[in-house]
This record gives C-alpha cells, structure tokens and sequence, in this order.
C-alpha cells in the first residue's frame, strides 16, 4: 500500500493543473479508489484531494511571485478565471495573488510527500477474519461530525438521549454477530475529512430474516468479508489507536483492502465510568486482487 500510495504523489506531482481521476489511477495499482482515499487520509492525516489543493497552491505561489500574469497562473493550475483561483490561493494561503505579489510572504507551504512503512514488530494486533451472510444493523440514527481524537460530544449527546429503557430494548432485539450495543458508523466520506457528516447508529445486529420493529432505523448489510481487531485500554483512546495502527500496520502487510460500508465497534467489556474497555472494531474488507 505505501508504494501504491506513494506512486499516487508521483502522479499528482507531475501535473497539478489535472483533475486525476482517482478510481481509474487505483485500479492500475490493483487496489481500489476508496481504499486509496481512506489509507491516504488515515496514513497522511488529512484527505487526498487537501493535499492536491495545498500543493498546487504551494507551486502557485512561486509563479505568482515571480509576475506571472494572473489570468496565466489560473489557467496553468487549471481555473476558469484568475477570480476563481484568487479564491482558491486566499483559502491556503491566507492572503490574495496580488497581496502575495507585494509583499512576498511569509506563505505557508505544503512540501511533496513521500510515505516509508517503519516495521516496528513489539506488539502484534489481535486480529481474525469473519465472513458473514447479510445481517441488518437496526437502532436510532443521527448524522454528526466526524471527529478523528477523544470523543464525539455530538454522538455522546445522541446515545444520552434515548430513554434507559431503549438501550435494555435493542440489547434484546440484537441476535446476531457482532452481539451487544453497538456504535455503528455509516455514509463515511471516502477521504475520511474531519467536519464532514456520517450516519451514526446507536443499535445492534439482527440476521436478515428477522423482521425489525416499526419506529427503528435501519442499514441493510450485505453478505461479506469483515476484519475484527480486538482492543483493550483507555476509552476511546486505545480504539481511536487500533483504527490508526490497521491503517498504518495491519493493511499495509495484508492482502485485503477496505470496502464500503459501515464501520462497527462492539463493546465487549468495560470500566463502569466508561474510562476503560475491551472492544472489537469491525471494519469490511475485500481480498486484494492478485491478478493486476
């Protein structure tokens, strides 16, 4: 994945005017446009098309302070109009084109990327591999903010708001893998941006033929591959690292790949004020292609 990921710089480098597009890119490295984008944002620490942005800004202002006509700038990094990339500058660089000409910066400056995987070894993740047929996640949804460190006061509010009894209700309803109250994550948008909006859903898992009750909200799951990484430790500290360490650990030396669709935390164990527990993160996979 590392030497995937960092082909893809080379390509943005070598033409930052273009529109790259991303799927077809990913598909000529065997891998996919969604995993490409999530393993980028997890590894880089913000998404793809932010880097493409900052970089080509950063390029731009060396043009633009050297007097390059305006119009000729925009055009060169593929704008409309010298309008729309003043727009564009202002937003990286904190100051418009022709402010940058007088007076020459400071301007924060975004340096090509390149990626190296550190082998570290101490600690091996507690991982299994789990087919499932198709199940339904059931419970009561909200969207909130994706918040990437600590945790989501939105989502903490949303699980608050729902009486006592709900909970001990949808803890019953639940009759399949993965069992328990579950913290389900859907809708995630693929460069993984922190601010943008997901389906959160506070529920629990249900096999496909069961009906489910009127009044709850439900993601229909379809049959497939899921990886399940166990953490123990600080909540949700030690989650929030197992989901950092699979992107920079655990995919980059296995062959499968994210796929879309919802994220899963099951709660196996925990410190009664919450400051503690066991969990298990489902994430669905899908082999690596070997033929590409």
């Amino acid at each position: 994945m590392i030497s995937e990921l960092n082909r893809l710089i080379e390509v943005v480098e070598a033409d930052l005017s273009d529109d790259l597009d991303i799927g077809a890119l990913a598909a000529s490295f065997g891998t996919t446009e969604y995993h490409l984008r999530r393993m980028f944002a997890s590894l880089v620490g913000m998404p793809l098309s932010e880097y493409v942005r900052r970089r080509r800004m950063t390029v731009a202002a060396a043009d633009v302070i050297a007097g390059d006509p305006l119009l000729q700038v925009a055009v060169r990094f593929g704008y409309g109009s010298a309008e729309a990339f003043g727009r564009a500058f202002r937003a990286v660089h904190g100051a418009a084109p022709i402010e940058v000409r007088t007076n020459g910066g400071p301007l924060p400056s975004q340096p090509q990327l390149t990626l190296r995987l550190t082998v570290h070894g101490a600690t091996s993740m507690d991982t299994r591999i789990v087919d499932r047929p198709a199940f339904r996640l059931v419970g009561h949804a909200a969207r909130v903010p994706l918040i990437h460190r600590s945790a989501n006061p939105h989502i903490q509010a949303h699980v608050a708001s729902l009486p006592a009894h709900e909970h001990a209700r949808l803890t019953a309803l639940g009759n399949t893998d993965p069992h328990g109250l579950l913290q389900i994550s859907a809708d995630v948008d693929s460069d993984y941006t922190e601010g943008s909006t997901l389906t959160y859903l506070h529920g629990v898992a249900r096999d496909a033929a069961t009906t489910t009750p009127e009044g709850l909200d439900v993601i229909e799951v379809p049959a497939g591959t899921w990886a399940v990484f166990r953490a123990s430790g600080p909540y949700p500290a030690a989650l929030q690292e197992t989901y950092a360490a699979s992107a920079s650990e655990w995919f980059p030396s296995n062959p499968w790949l994210l796929r879309p669709g919802p994220s899963i935390v099951a709660i196996l164990d925990r410190a009664e004020d919450f400051r503690s527990a066991t969990t298990e993160l489902w994430l669905p996979i899908v082999r690596q292609r070997d033929d590409v």
